[in-house]
C-alpha cells in the first residue's frame, strides 16, 4: 500500500498533491517545469518508494548555499547507491575526508598545461572520424551523428587514459571491450555487473606497469605515482581501478552527449552556423600542438558549446541529503531532507535568462554574461564538487570543432523533432542522422 504524505505545516514550501518519485519517472523534466511554474523556487513532492518528501530549489542563491557556502552539511543523495555499483568509490561517488584525499590527489592530473599534451591524440582521432565524413560525404550516404560523438568521445578518453596499452582491451573481435558504454543507454544492475568486469584488464595494466616500471603519459600513470602530500602515501589498486573506470563513464558521457546537442543545435540555426563556420576559417586550423591559449581565439565557439551545454546539460539532476538543519527558499530543512536541483530547470530561470528555450550563444558573449547571477548556470556542477573533467571536456570539444566546421556541413535526415530522455544523463530519445557536405 502506498504511504499517504503527512499534511504539512505551513512554514514547509508548497508542492504538487500527487507523489512522485522524482528523476525515477520517464516525466521527470516536464514536470519538474510545469511545478516549478505552479510553486516558484522551492516546493516539494512525497516520493512513496521513499517514504518522505523530496525539496527541489531552482534559486541560484540557495543552489550557492548546497552547492558552496554549506556545501559541508549535505552529503550525496537519491540515487548514489546505483551509481556505486558501477563506479565503485570513485570520485563521484566518495564522501568526507577520503573524497577530499582522492580530490587533492587527482586534480593536477586535470591541469591546462597537463590538458595540451593530449592534443595530439585528440588531433589523431577527429582525423579519422574526418575521413570517414569525407567517405560518407563522397557516397552521399548518412552518417549516424549520435553513434559517432559516442564513439569518438570514447576514443579520446580511453586513448588519455591507457596510452600504449590501450591494444591489451582490444578483445578478439578487434574492438574494446569498453565499447559496450556507447551502445547500451540503460544503467541498470546488469550494465554494472558487466562494466564492472572490466577492471580485471585494468589490474592487469596497473600491475604490469608497477612490475616493469615503464612510464607512460596517460591519466593511468599520473593516478600511479600521485602521492597524498600529508601521508605520502598513494592510491590501492582498488581505488586506482574506481577512479579509472570512473573516468572512463565522465569523461565519455558528457562529451558524447554535449556534441551530439550541439550538431543538432547548429544544423536548425543556419546564422551560429555561418558565424562559426567563420571563426574556424578565420583562425585556421588549431591540430596537435593546441593550447588554451589558442581556444581563446574562438570565442564564439565557445560560446555555441556553453548554450548547448545550457539547453541540455548532461547531468540534468543533482540530489543531496541534509545532514543537519538548514534553511533554503526561507524555510527551514530538516536533517535527512532529500534536496534536488535541476541544472536543466534553472538553466531556464525566466528570473535569469530572457527567451530561456531559445538557442542563442550570443548570451555567453563578453557583455551579456558578467552580470548574471554565477550560480544559474552549472552544466558542470559548483563548488569543490564541480566535475574535475570540465577542462578536458572544453579542451576536447573545441578542438572537435575546430577540425570539424571548417571541413564540413552536417544536416539532418528528416525534419522529425529531436526529444530528449533523461535517465542518468540527458540524451535524445533517438540517433541522429546526418548528410554531411565538403565545404
Amino acid at each position: 500500500m502506498t504511504p499517504s504524505p503527512r499534511r504539512l505545516p505551513s512554514d514547509e514550501p508548497p508542492g504538487p498533491p500527487s507523489p512522485l518519485d522524482l528523476g525515477d519517472a520517464g516525466d521527470s523534466i516536464d514536470l519538474m517545469l510545469e511545478w516549478f511554474a505552479a510553486h516558484g523556487d522551492t516546493y516539494r513532492v512525497f516520493s512513496p518508494g521513499r517514504n518522505s518528501w523530496t525539496w527541489v530549489i531552482h534559486h541560484p542563491d540557495d543552489v550557492k548555499r548546497v552547492m558552496v557556502t554549506n556545501h559541508r552539511n549535505f552529503t550525496k543523495g537519491v540515487g548514489m547507491d546505483r551509481v556505486r555499483l558501477l563506479l565503485g568509490n570513485g570520485l563521484i561517488t566518495s564522501e568526507g575526508e577520503f573524497w577530499r584525499r582522492q580530490r587533492r590527489m587527482m586534480q593536477p592530473a586535470f591541469h591546462r598545461k597537463v590538458i595540451e599534451r593530449f592534443a595530439g591524440v585528440i588531433d589523431e582521432l577527429n582525423a579519422a572520424m574526418f575521413d570517414r565524413w569525407t567517405a560518407a560525404a563522397k557516397r552521399s550516404e548518412p552518417v549516424n551523428l549520435t553513434q559517432g560523438m559516442s564513439e569518438l568521445a570514447l576514443d579520446v578518453v580511453l586513448h588519455s587514459i591507457f596510452s600504449e596499452d590501450l591494444g591489451r582491451l582490444v578483445t578478439d573481435l578487434n574492438e574494446s571491450p569498453f565499447m559496450m558504454v556507447t551502445r547500451d543507454s540503460k544503467r541498470d544492475p546488469r550494465f554494472a555487473y558487466e562494466f564492472r568486469q572490466l577492471g580485471t584488464v585494468v589490474q592487469q595494466i596497473i600491475r604490469q606497469r608497477r612490475a616493469h616500471g615503464k612510464r607512460h603519459f596517460d591519466f593511468t600513470q599520473m593516478l600511479m605515482e600521485f602521492k597524498d602530500p600529508d601521508t605520502q602515501a598513494g592510491m590501492t589498486e582498488r581505488e586506482l581501478l574506481d577512479e579509472i573506470l570512473t573516468l572512463v563513464v565522465a569523461g565519455h558521457e558528457t562529451t558524447a552527449s554535449t556534441l551530439n546537442w550541439t550538431w543538432w543545435l547548429v544544423s536548425q540555426h543556419p546564422e551560429v552556423e555561418r558565424r562559426l563556420q567563420e571563426e574556424q576559417d578565420r583562425v585556421g586550423p588549431l591540430g596537435a600542438g593546441a593550447t588554451y591559449a589558442d581556444l581563446e581565439r574562438l570565442p564564439y565557439t565557445l560560446a555555441v558549446l556553453q548554450e548547448a551545454l545550457r539547453l541540455y546539460p548532461p547531468a540534468w539532476i543533482l540530489t543531496r541529503r541534509a545532514i543537519g538543519p538548514d534553511k533554503l527558499g526561507g524555510y527551514a530543512v530538516s536533517p535527512g531532507t532529500d534536496v534536488f536541483l535541476s541544472p536543466f530547470v534553472i538553466h531556464r530561470h525566466p528570473a535569469f535568462w530572457d527567451n530561456a528555450d531559445q538557442f542563442d550563444p550570443g548570451r555567453f558573449e563578453p557583455g551579456r554574461s558578467e552580470a548574471r547571477h554565477k550560480f544559474a548556470y552549472l552544466p558542470f556542477g559548483a563548488g569543490p564538487r564541480h566535475c574535475i573533467g570540465e577542462n578536458f571536456s572544453i579542451f576536447e570539444m573545441m578542438l572537435h570543432l575546430n577540425g570539424a566546421a571548417r571541413r564540413f556541413r552536417l544536416r539532418p535526415t528528416d525534419t522529425e523533432p529531436v526529444t530528449m530522455e533523461a535517465r542518468i544523463n540527458l540524451r535524445t530519445t533517438r540517433d541522429i542522422q546526418m548528410m554531411v557536405e565538403k565545404r
